[in-house]
This record gives C-alpha cells, structure tokens and sequence, in this order.
C-alpha cells in the first residue's frame, strides 16, 4: 500500500486498498448493504477504524424524502422498550421530532444484533441512542458514514466526536445525601445500578460527597447493588441491612429499585419512614402512586429526548456534520419531599 501523503484526508480507496476489498464494496458496507459476507464486512469496519475514514459532511435536514419516504426520519436505538423512564423518553423524542416535522424509526438494539447496518440503510438525519452502549467498532461504522450521533445519558465515555445529553447525576445524588443527613440521618445505605454505568456512579460519589460534610465524620454510607431491578434491589436492601441493622435512610439510584427497598422493607417488618427512610432518582409515575409517596430526585425524562432531538438536528445541519467534538449538555435535577422520608429514629444502631 502506498503512503497516504501527510495532512491528506483518507478515502474510500485508501479503505478499500487496506481491507483488500473495492471501492463499491466498502461503499456498499457504509451504506448498510445486506449483500456482504460478515467477513467481508468485518475487514472495512477494521479498515475504517485504522485509516481514520469519515465521510465528508453528514446528513443534512433539508435533504429531499426518497421514495421510501425514509430520508426525513430520526433513528432512535434502545435496547428495551419496557418502563416508565423509557416511555418518558421515547414520548420526548417523538414530540420534538413531530414538530421538526421529523418520523422517528424505533430500532431495538439486540445483544448480538446487527442494528448498525439496519441504521445505516436509512438515510436520516442522524441517530439518538438510549439505554445502548456502542461498541467502538459500531462507532466506528456511524462514524465512516457520516451519521451523526446523540447518546442520552452514555452508560461508559463515548468516543471524541460523540455528542451527549443527560442530567446532573452527581448533584442529584448529592441532594438525596443532604437531604437525609438534615434529617439526622448518619448510618445510610446506597442502592445503586450498575458499577460500570456512568450514571449510576456519579450518583453515589455525589450522595458520598454529601455524607462527607457529615460533622466530624459522622455519616456512613454503604453500598450495594441493584442492577436497574426491583427485585434485585429487594436482595441488595437485604445485603445492607444484615451487614449494619442500624441503617435508617437509603438511597435507590432509580424509582424502580426504590420499589425493591420497599418489598425488602416490609418482609423485615420495617416501617417507611418511620423506621427507615427511602429516597429514589427520577421521579416515575410509580413514585406518586406507591404508599407511601416517595422521595426522589426528578430528573427531566421527556425534556432528556427532546433536547437530544434539537441536538441532533444542529449536528445535521452544522457543515461539519457528526465530525466536530460537541459538549455534553446536562439539564438540572430536583429534590421532590413526599412522605417516604423523616427523621432518624431513636436507638436505630440497637435494631436487629
């Protein structure tokens, strides 16, 4: 292969060239082409990633609607469809395209799925990803085809060039910290998702960070982990609490696990909040219609989509399309009392 000379852009040749593949096949491949062997496929996608391919510009929002009427549409990459926050989300994301006079393509991102190549065979404007963490192989692929790409609150750091909304993790676990510490709460418990999950670890070295302001040191916090599931999150409520019986406050990384601490709560016999205080993350409808109200921290799920839709739309109209390195955008968190916190008991470090 000839050395591609200094400061000059790669090409489809120089990609077909590295592959040992034709110009046609790789475009066919960036095009998400059915008709190309895995392995064939795989030798481009490699390519790409070790030239350093784009394709110039991104998909543009003015672009004319082919006859499949597919050129004006928003891919939106989930890998579930299930619950109140994604429902939320998804409900924001449809709204603002709607109004940008976008259709939205809901594409399930399989574990073993090849939801890449169903992405790049439409002609969008670009696509919003949610509850997916892409592998840099499939960055790579949306990347090289000029796709432009939002991720909603990325479960791990996505790559320079990757745009990003979410919400302020880190202050909304610091406000469930504060919250229970003014309620003379000093033994605490945290929840939490997944260990490798951005959101879920900001959230805790957020309510961290507020126990460190505890007097003297005088607030604990122990950490267990619910997995995103209620009933996993029953277990890990049981964990904490046969490991420090005195915990009086705990704190669910997301409504639904706050659910679970309650499940565990009641087989234990333990009272809410008057034995145990309980705090959430997001704000679902099934913090208001549980007994008793919880205490949350909201977080914006339906402003989270149709902010990600605005973004998206700037990356595709921008002349660098999904090229450029955008900031990540945050939106702000609250703190929202109902009755599922109150002040610490009496005598808890004596419970059993």
């Amino acid at each position: 292969m000839s050395p591609r000379p200094v400061g000059s852009r790669p090409t489809l040749s120089l990609v077909a060239e590295t592959a040992g593949t034709s110009v046609p096949t790789v475009s066919k491949v960036l095009r998400g082409g059915t008709d190309v062997s895995a392995e064939t496929r795989a030798k481009v996608m490699e390519a790409v990633r070790a030239v350093g391919y784009t394709r110039r510009g991104g998909a543009k929002i003015e672009s004319v609607r082919d006859e499949s009427g597919l050129s004006n549409v928003l891919t939106l990459v989930v890998t579930h469809f299930e619950g109140s926050w994604a429902n939320l989300v998804i409900a924001g994301v449809g709204r603002e395209a709607a109004a940008a006079g976008l259709d939205v393509v809901l594409t399930l991102a399989e574990p073993h799925g090849d939801w890449v190549s169903r992405v790049l065979r439409r002609r969008g404007v670009g696509t919003i990803g949610t509850l997916v963490d892409p592998t840099s192989r499939q960055f790579n692929a949306l990347f090289a085809a000029g796709v432009p790409v939002v991720l909603i609150d990325p479960m791990s750091t996505p790559p320079p060039g990757v745009a990003s909304i979410g919400v302020a993790n880190w202050d909304g676990g610091r406000m469930a910290g504060e919250h229970l510490l003014s309620l003379g709460h000093e033994r605490m418990g945290v929840v939490a998702g997944h260990a490798r999950h951005l959101y879920s670890r900001a959230r805790v070295d957020g309510f961290r960070a507020a126990a460190d302001t505890a007097p003297a040191g005088g607030a604990t916090v122990s950490v267990a982990y619910g997995g995103w599931n209620r009933a996993k999150a029953a277990t890990a409520t049981h964990t904490l609490l046969d490991k420090d019986p005195g915990i009086t406050g705990i704190f669910a990384c997301s409504d639904p696990m706050a659910l679970g601490i309650y499940d565990a709560l009641g087989a234990r016999g333990l009272r809410i909040p008057e034995d145990v205080s309980v705090i959430g993350f997001d704000d679902l409808p099934e913090a208001y219609c549980v007994s008793p109200g919880l205490t949350t921290v909201r977080q914006p799920s339906t402003e989270l989509g149709a902010a990600a839709v605005r973004l998206l739309i700037d990356l595709s109209r921008s002349e660098e399309g999904g090229t450029r390195r955008p900031a990540r955008m945050e939106l702000a968190t609250e703190l929202v009392v109902r009755a599922s916190t109150g002040p610490a008991p009496a005598g808890a470090a004596l419970r059993r």
